[in-house]
């Protein structure tokens, strides 16, 4: 007999969707719903077969091999993997302007955030900017 998927399977899909790493309390709060119930929906959906695993996807454009200059990317069925390996290096764009970033980012951390910066310029203004949110996750994190 299926399974019908009503708006709390297809709410817990969707987060996860959009952040695999979401801890079954941040779904919870998305979704207004108690957490002992996102963790046995979830376990549900596990066992009926619609949920496989929580995967990384990987931007191979911001990958860099330093010894062959180029990245070996296997198509896997509408997917791409890289094949990741030690000595290799990852761009980063800083969070602010999208330049990028050097050597030595500038890194803010907040709560279990980090974001990168390539000035200290770019870092203080996303700070200002974005003071109200930085707060209320710092705020969120002191009470689990």
């Amino acid at each position: 007999m299926p399974h019908e998927l009503d708006d709390i399977d297809i709410g817990i899909v969707t987060s996860l969707q959009e952040d695999g790493r979401k801890s079954f309390r941040q779904i919870s709060r998305e979704l207004n719903i108690s957490t002992p119930t996102i963790q046995a929906r979830y376990q549900r959906l596990v066992n009926i077969g619609l949920i496989k695993s929580i995967s990384p996807i990987i931007d191979s454009t911001n990958v860099i091999d330093e010894q062959k200059k180029q990245i070996e990317i296997y198509d896997c069925g509408g997917s791409h993997d890289v094949d990741l390996k030690s000595g290799m290096s990852v761009k980063i764009k800083c969070d602010l302007c999208d330049g990028m970033v050097g050597d030595k980012p500038h890194v803010l951390k907040f709560a279990n955030f980090e974001r990168f910066f390539c000035c200290n310029t770019c870092k203080t203004q996303y700070k200002e900017k974005n003071r109200g949110r930085i707060q209320s996750i710092m705020d969120k994190a002191k009470e689990t």
